[in-house]
């Protein structure tokens, strides 16, 4: 990686940190993901040889360090990589106040999208023994458009091929009001309200449906360049990942 050419701590510090993708691939092992194939999850756009540039690199100058688990190959962040915590975070809180997506179909990615929401369930409130789950995104190709989360009663599985369990629940809706709801720009009563998000199933589990959809942590932030009258929705207090680590 090219440097700065000063001995300015800032400038020692962004050398890491400002490296395309890293932050990135920061935000991705402080939630959670510790295995490759999660982590090119989570950035969908990076190349798989890039990403294991990355990785290397930030190994080799001790920010993460590679471990043989169960599974195969693992990555985790050293000390010095958890201490990049508070600055991800302070960084998505800036983008979102100052900088928000306004979700238009360059940043959407359904993948991506059901990722996130399936790390931020609130699996505490989800009903006990096997729960599916299908999500139906009604302006998607077919190849895109059904996606399944499915519960045991503790972990959260997402398939993006049907997993042949019976469903209990079905959501239709398209991509972009999904991605509003779980971004905060707009609250799932109101998109219910509106027509743009139908639930389909048992009473108890279409009312159960929002204590346990997860949205991401940065939902509640106001957008700064529109205050916080009537620019948007109001929104319930957000979830927070399995990793306790904000989305």
């Amino acid at each position: 990686m090219k440097g700065y050419g000063q001995y300015c701590p800032v400038a020692k510090g962004a050398e890491i940190f400002a490296e395309r993708w890293t932050p990135l691939i920061l935000r991705e092992l402080l939630l959670g993901s510790t295995h490759f194939s999660d982590l090119h999850r989570g950035i969908p756009l990076i190349s798989r040889s890039l990403l294991s540039r990355r990785l290397k690199q930030l190994e080799a100058i001790g920010v993460v360090e590679r471990r043989q688990g169960r599974l195969g190959p693992e990555y985790h962040l050293t000390q010095a990589g958890r201490e990049f915590g508070p600055i991800v975070r302070a960084l998505g809180e800036w983008g979102q106040r100052w900088f928000r997506s306004r979700l238009g179909h360059t940043e959407l990615d359904v993948n991506l999208l059901m990722w996130d929401m399936r790390r931020c369930i609130n699996a505490d409130a989800l009903p006990s023994g096997r729960l599916s789950v299908q999500f139906d995104f009604t302006d998607l190709p077919a190849s895109k458009r059904l996606w399944w989360l499915v519960s045991d009663g503790q972990d959260v599985d997402l398939c993006p091929t049907d997993p042949g369990f019976e469903v209990a629940l079905y959501v239709a809706t398209d991509l972009r009001t999904m991605g509003r709801v779980f971004m905060g720009d707009v609250s799932l009563k109101a998109a219910i309200g509106a027509g743009h998000i139908e639930l389909d199933g048992p009473r108890d589990l279409c009312r159960q449906f929002e204590r346990w959809l997860g949205l991401s942590s940065f939902a509640g932030i106001a957008d700064a360049r529109r205050g916080t009258g009537a620019a948007r929705d109001r929104v319930r207090p957000p979830a927070r990942s399995s990793a306790g680590t904000p989305v």
